[in-house]
């Protein structure tokens, strides 16, 4: 069944012209040519209102068309086919686009004027600014299924069997070129559907200058997948393997090496999707510059310019490597692979055999049995490389012994070894079961070194004359001189993480080992349970009733702020590589002991591991705390647990720690100081918690009141026992949660403004994160906050009322102090001195407590300082001040 045809083609017409677009009239005949006996004038001229009477006013069944390029104003239009769109190419073009820096001019293009074909294709036009539009080109193809096969290509292939028969996916029209629009239907196409506006119109086409217009082509032509031929100047072709089952160096590198490795300098990876790779400059400039891993054979595409690399051109990693590390001689590349360890050299005879060893590197803790995924829901699990067996090291020279341990640094030989501010370290697991980070000492080196390098030295025999081989470990000055070094050619350790955890670019790291795109080591504080690929409806409501129906369900809170704010904070640790800044500090609270803060710090403990320690007497002893914490453990989670009733909260220390994001402190025993990531969550519990000094506004409040005697004797829990059920159920709640962060995700990761200062990116975050899951009050106490602040309190009190009883009059201290004598802040039980009370209002002159502030009034004539109290009517816009 067909449409009628349009009525409305002769205004649609005019709204092209008026918009500066040349339109044509099509056949009504299902060819979607034009209608005109010959339309290439209009490639030079537009038509005209008349021309349009001519062909739109009389009723005729036509469609109509735009012709595209300088006639039209510069206009390119991009077009996705029908079965690109429903194969999700359209989608993973969106996603590329953000990811190297495109979203925003692409998102113009998706909403400036967007049709809909009968096919379901998309079209999109773009204004080209500072060169001419090209020709129509074809920018990705495939080759053709046999089941989308049409007859007439049934039989060319039964003519010619090694025919190839392609489908274009995405192509341009440009200079010469032209398109059908809306509201054309009815018989101007074949299937009798109409073309149907999807977003905007021609008076809303965005205008892209050429250089970014150029590089969204540059993403498209990365989509297409048809078989090219491989030069061999690039992709050397298979030689006969060698005997003994020797490896050529070439071959050794393509099977070891990483296009991360080769590429590192030129270029940066900015999203794998499936198993393509997609590259952009190292230096962050310009959009999506080379693929890899589209095809089976792994090759790297380069589609710019630039570089020693040709562009639309296969790359083997050997080729590459060649091209770019000796200008494309393979020999050259060959013999310096081979210095580096690459290829097999012929056996030799040896006195002493050195044994060998099979290890596990990236991801080796999820061999442990304890540790292994269980049946269920999460898919992926650890991805292992197996590393060689032990690698040999000729140590008989000092300085050939230190550069052979460096060498093999670099090529990735030695498992499980990492480097940070301080130099060389490993991960294990303590007597508690938490991640500890370990920096090397030199017993530690050499310890390390003995497990895993057959090291060496040659001996001449004096009977013989034979050179003969044996076992020797590295000396422990050698190892002084490796550790003595400002850098090592290893792995960046970022951190420590226990769950799974999403990464900067919005990916969930699952694999349990070091991850080397974000640097972060993942040593699951619970088994790992499968995630389904794709977070589903029913997937969230029951993760929602773990975490909010079972888990959350009977603490006392005293608002719904105090859950959403446990909440946030037992979601930090997924989305904490996720976000930049400092977090608060989080406060759990309560009125009486008893009433579950403990519980909750636990549920921290059992899902993440928490690092607890006791509050130390001094600042002395904090800072040493901190660093101590920062430094050698792994848990992402520190406690300070049980604090007196009633603390205050009053330290500079903590102003320092909670809005900074690293940390420099002196290790004990060392002589230099070392810098690390502040990427902890800081928790402290205690009754009566306050804050002073500058801490409310770093602090984080969750409050319990269970409001009845003797709250540790309640019952009736929806899920008995807390901590059973943790023990039980861990892994379970820990899934929940990251499937909580995963639907967030998956819905655009919505965040909602939240003006926090230093905290903004990860208020904002949460508030959004919360939202989504329908969980009101994220920060909602911040005013009752202050509650918890005495001094704030104490001089918001002493202002209100200043200002209530003298208004704005200047008044000198010592006439506060007679005049408001229960009112002024003291420091014990004295009032301060007139002197004193001038100290403390310079310290806090300028900052508001409550809606007041107080304001230096310099009395020139008595030579005096007087001070007055302005107080703010419209706080948080800073437009109104009396």
């Amino acid at each position: 069944m067909t449409d009628p045809q349009p009525t409305d083609l002769r205004a649609s017409a005019r709204e092209l012209h008026d918009a500066g677009l040349c339109v044509i009239p099509i056949k009504a005949d299902g060819s979607k040519a034009p209608s005109v006996r010959s339309w290439t004038p209009y490639k030079l001229e537009r038509s005209t209102p008349a021309e349009h009477d001519t062909w739109f006013g009389s009723g005729r069944p036509a469609g109509l068309a735009v012709v595209y390029g300088a006639v039209s104003g510069n206009v390119e239009m991009i077009e996705f086919e029908g079965h690109a769109v429903r194969e999700g190419l359209l989608d993973e073009a969106t996603e590329i686009m953000e990811a190297s820096g495109l979203g925003e001019p692409w998102a113009q293009v998706l909403t400036g004027w967007a049709t809909e074909s009968p096919s379901g294709g998309r079209h999109y036009r773009v204004h080209v600014e500072g060169a001419d539009v090209p020709g129509n080109t074809k920018l990705a193809s495939r080759l053709a299924r046999e089941d989308e096969y049409t007859d007439e290509e049934q039989q060319r292939l039964r003519e010619k069997p090694g025919a190839r028969i392609i489908r274009v996916q995405i192509e341009t029209r440009g200079q010469g070129g032209y398109g059908l629009v809306e509201p054309s239907g009815g018989a101007v196409h074949a299937s009798g559907q109409p073309y149907v506006r999807l977003e905007g119109g021609p008076a809303t086409i965005p205008t892209l200058d050429v250089e970014t217009w150029q590089a969204v082509r540059d993403v498209c032509r990365m989509l297409d997948t048809l078989p090219k031929p491989e030069s061999p100047k690039t992709a050397p072709r298979p030689q006969q393997p060698l005997p003994e089952g020797g490896v050529r160096p070439g071959e050794d590198f393509e099977a070891r090496a990483t296009w991360d490795e080769i590429l590192r300098g030129l270029f940066r990876p900015l999203i794998t999707r499936g198993s393509t790779t997609y590259w952009g400059w190292a230096d962050g400039v310009g959009g999506v510059k080379a693929t890899t891993g589209r095809d089976e054979h792994d090759r790297l595409w380069v589609f710019a310019t630039g570089s020693e690399l040709q562009a639309d051109t296969p790359y083997t990693k050997f080729g590459a490597y060649a091209a770019l590390t000796h200008g494309g001689n393979f020999k050259a590349a060959a013999a310096d692979l081979r210095r580096q360890g690459y290829g097999s050299e012929p056996p030799r005879r040896r006195l002493s055999s050195v044994p060998a060893q099979q290890h596990f590197a990236d991801g080796s803790s999820a061999l442990d049995p304890d540790h292994a995924p269980e049946e269920g829901a999460f898919e992926g699990g650890p991805q292992l490389r197996s590393v060689p067996s032990r690698p040999e090291l000729d140590i008989t020279n000092e300085a050939d012994g230190i550069d052979g341990v460096l060498a093999l640094m670099a090529d990735g030989r030695l498992p499980d070894l990492y480097k940070r501010s301080g130099g060389p370290c490993w991960v294990y697991r303590d007597d508690n079961d938490d991640p500890v980070v370990q920096q090397l000492g030199t017993d530690n080196l050499r310890a390390y070194l003995a497990d895993h390098v057959a090291s060496f030295t040659v001996k001449r025999n004096p009977v013989t004359e034979q050179l003969e081989e044996e076992r020797e470990l590295l000396m422990p000055k050698s190892c002084a001189t490796l550790l003595g070094r400002k850098d090592w050619p290893l792995p960046v350790l970022r951190g420590v993480v226990t769950s799974p955890v999403i990464r900067p670019d919005g990916s969930l790291l699952e694999a349990p080992g070091y991850d080397r795109s974000t640097g972060l080591y993942l040593e699951p504080r619970v088994p790992l349970r499968r995630l389904q690929p794709q977070v589903t409806r029913d997937s969230l409501d029951r993760a929602k009733d773990i975490v909010l129906g079972q888990v959350l369900a009977d603490f006392p809170w005293v608002a719904a702020s105090d859950r959403a704010n446990f909440l946030g904070a037992l979601l930090t640790p997924i989305v904490r590589a996720y976000f930049h800044g400092p977090t608060q500090m989080v406060a759990i609270t309560a009125t009486a002991a008893g009433s579950g803060k403990t519980l909750l710090k636990d549920i921290f403990k059992f899902c993440y591991g928490t690092a607890d320690t006791a509050w130390p007497e001094n600042d002395t002893e904090l800072r040493k705390s901190i660093t101590t914490q920062l430094y050698g453990t792994g848990s992402p989670v520190v406690s300070f647990d049980n604090l007196p009733n009633g603390f205050v909260l009053k330290t500079p220390l903590l102003s320092a720690l909670l809005t900074g994001e690293h940390w420099g402190d002196r290790i004990l025993g060392a002589t230099g100081k070392v810098t690390m990531r502040n990427d902890r969550l800081w928790l402290v519990t205690g009754n009566a918690l306050r804050t002073g000094g500058d801490q409310r506004r770093r602090v984080l409040w969750v409050k319990l009141d269970p409001d009845c005697p003797d709250p540790d004797q309640r019952d009736g829990f929806r899920i008995g026992d807390l901590r059973p059920w943790l023990r039980a159920n861990a892994s379970t709640l820990v899934a929940a949660l990251v499937t909580l962060v995963r639907a967030w995700l998956a819905a655009g990761a919505p965040r909602i403004r939240v003006r926090k200062g230093d905290y903004s990116e990860w208020a904002s975050m949460m508030a959004g994160l919360l939202d989504f899951l329908g969980v009101e009050g994220w920060m909602a106490d911040s005013a009752d906050a202050q509650t918890q602040d005495d001094e704030a309190q104490e001089w918001a009190y002493f202002l209100e009322m200043w200002r209530e009883t003298y208004g704005a009059e200047p008044l000198a201290t010592g006439a506060l102090i007679k005049g408001l004598p229960n009112h002024v802040p003291r420091k014990g039980d004295e009032p301060p001195s007139a002197n004193q009370l001038g100290i403390w209002l310079k310290a806090r002159q300028g900052r508001y407590f409550g809606t007041h502030k107080a304001v230096l009034v310099v009395d020139s004539h008595r030579k005096q300082n007087l001070w007055r109290v302005e107080a703010h009517a419209d706080r948080g816009t800073g437009r109104h001040e009396s």
